[in-house]
Parts: C-alpha cells; structure tokens; sequence
C-alpha cells in the first residue's frame, strides 16, 4: 500500500469518527432537553414582587389566591389545571367575573380558603388538594414566604399593578410568569397582543379627535370596597382615558378612585353622565334628591348611560375592555359607526373568558343601555 492510500484510510477513519461524535452530541441534546421537562424537573423563576422561587417546570396542579388571580389564569385558558378555590363567593352571583360565569365547573372544586383582600389561606386544605404551585396576588413578600413554610408548596406572586387597568406591563409580567409555569407561554402572549391591539384600535379610533370637539363625561357609582352612588368616580377611568375622552374628574391631576363632592358635579356639569355597578344606588339618589340631578344637562338632555362594573375583585379586564367600546360608541357615533359593542363585548369574553357572556352581565347589571332616571 503507497503512503497516499495509508493517509486516505487515515482521513477517512477521523472523518467517521467525527460524524459519529456529532451523532452522538446531538443524541445526548435530545435527553438533556427531555429531561429538562420531565415532571420531576424545576425550573426558576423571579416573581412579581421580586422574589426567587424554583416551581416544577410544566406545572398540572395550580391553586390560587388572592383578587384576580383565577381570571389570569383563565385568560391563559388553563382552569383544567385548577384542583382548588377561594371560598366566600358561594351565595353571590358571579356576574361580576365574567370568568366565573364562563366556568361553573369551578364551584365544584375544594375550597383551599376565604377569598377577599386579606385572603385566609386554609394550609391543611390546600396540602389536601396537592398543587404544585401556588399563585397569589396583593400580598406581601414576607406573607408568601410563611404561606410556602406553612405548605411546603412554591408560592408564586401575580400582579395588576397599582392602578389595576387593562394595559399596563404588571398584567403583562404577570401573564408571562403564570405561562411560563403553566406551560401557556403562547397563549400569554396572545392575550397580551390581544389586549394591546384594542388599546391601539381604540387609540387610533380617537387620538386625532379636537378637545374642543370633545362632550365631557363623568362616571359615577363605581364600585370601591363596596358599592357607592353618584359621588364615587375615578380620575383616570381606564375606558374613558382609552378614549382619549374629556372626562370632568382628569382635572384633579390624580389616577385612581375618588369621592366628589355633589357641588363639585354641578360646577363640571359634564354633557354625558355615566353610571357604572351602582345603578341601583344612584336610582335611590335621585328619588332622595331629584333636583340635584335634574340640575345636571346631561339628565335635561336623556344624556344618561349604564355600563357594566369592571372592578369586582380587582379589574375584569375583558369588561373593561368592552366599557371602552360602549362608551366610544356614545360620544363618538361617527368613529365606531361599525362597532356594535354588544357583539364586540361578545367577542373580548369570548376569547379571554372562552364564552360570551354578556347576556348573563346584563341580568345583573343596567349596562349597555340609556337609563331614565326620573322612572
């Protein structure tokens, strides 16, 4: 055999070696990866008050706890991994969360608890139930730590944010966390699109529009710990800044809910009035004080409008959602001339809450509809 043929044959064996070795690399990717996401894997996280904590990758078993949380987990269309509930809801009808009306299977589960602000944890019923993650929301660093040594089970901390509206990044974070462990990253990130895309429709409707060609509006009878009448309002009412609307309260230059004097409606006068989950309170109102409200254009001009209540148990964001539409249909006729708001409320429950629901919201509430107040 010559020199050349030897150094060939040499060639040719290191050339399958190494076909061989990447064979085998590739193969041991393969398991390395399955591995990863075998059940009795951990992945880590960093949740939303900033704290560590190490979850099973894939999670089946989930409860949760705490204002809004389930409806998150709802929006991520994984309530089949729920094994238990809040309890203290049982008596009361669930059209103020669109998600419970969308899923009554889920008031056959255990209750793990007392639902409200300052949930109650019952330790021995969740350990009962088995989860392998525990969501909350509106609670405290140190407060998940003692429920994850009471439990031994990972306690992962959702949020809405300060101001709880439907566009904002801590409900975004949020749903990514909770997608991430659930295994719903593709689903988190179509509802987060989904929301954006009606921010910028509803935008886009209204950005353009004069503020001298604006009506004012006002809201009141929004709900805070309770139900109230007219004075109860919001400074930033997230269907009305949506809208880019003229609302009367922005003039106080501060977000969230506020009490308002009845003087203090007057001297705004707003040319539209709007009356959220407090309807009923409102109506009593004015059979107590007719001239206050007759005083109001908006009530001499039929200018008077029920909307769905959106804060129950912190922010349905798909009822908020909906509101917009409703209330850019009121005040801007021509820009949502194609807009019907109740199939398009239909369309936003449909796809957050997986049925549309808005049939059964207005049993319950006046929404969607011109209100008399003098009947």
């Amino acid at each position: 055999m010559t020199k050349n043929s030897k150094n060939k044959g040499k060639i040719n064996i290191l050339l399958i070696a190494a076909i061989i070795g990447i064979v085998i690399i590739s193969f041991s990717g393969c398991i390395n990866k399955d591995k990863q996401s075998s059940k009795g894997e951990k992945i880590t996280i960093t949740d939303m008050v900033g704290r560590t904590v190490e979850v099973p990758a894939n999670a089946d078993r989930i409860v949760c706890f705490g204002p809004g949380t389930l409806r998150l987990i709802t929006y991520l269309q994984a309530t089949d991994k729920v094994v238990g509930i809040e309890g203290g809801f049982e008596k009361e009808s669930p059209s103020g969360r669109p998600y419970r009306l969308a899923h009554p299977e889920l008031t056959d589960l255990p209750v793990i608890g007392s639902a409200g602000p300052s949930f109650v944890p019952n330790h021995e019923a969740t350990i009962s139930v088995k989860p392998d993650v525990i969501f909350a929301t509106y609670i405290e660093p140190r407060m998940a730590d003692d429920l994850h040594e009471k439990t031994g089970i990972s306690v992962v901390v959702l949020s809405y944010g300060q101001l709880a509206t439907f566009d904002n990044e801590d409900v975004f974070n949020s749903l990514k966390i909770a997608g991430e462990i659930t295994n719903k990253e593709d689903r988190a990130e179509e509802v987060i699109q989904f929301i954006k895309n009606i921010s910028d429709d509803l935008n886009d409707r209204t950005k353009d529009i004069a503020d001298e060609k604006k009506t004012t509006v006002y809201v009141g009878g929004l709900g805070y710990k309770g139900g109230h009448g007219i004075t109860s309002t919001e400074a930033g009412y997230p269907p009305f800044k949506s809208l880019n609307a003229k609302n009367v309260v922005d003039e106080l230059n501060s977000d969230g809910h506020v009490f308002v004097d009845k003087e203090k409606i007057l001297e705004w006068n707003p040319d539209i009035l709007f009356i959220d989950g407090g309807y009923k309170l409102v109506m009593d109102e004015y059979h107590e004080t007719p001239e206050f409200f007759n005083s109001l254009k908006a009530v001499q001009n039929e200018e008077v409008y029920g909307l769905l209540p959106y804060n129950f148990y912190t922010t349905n964001i798909d009822t908020a959602l909906a509101d917009a539409y409703y209330v850019g249909k009121v005040i801007y006729p021509e820009e949502f001339k194609d807009i019907d708001p109740e199939k398009k409320a239909n369309e936003i429950y449909t796809f957050l809450d997986g049925k549309p629901v808005l049939e059964e919201m207005k049993n319950d509430f006046e929404g969607f509809k011109k209100i008399d107040l003098k009947k």
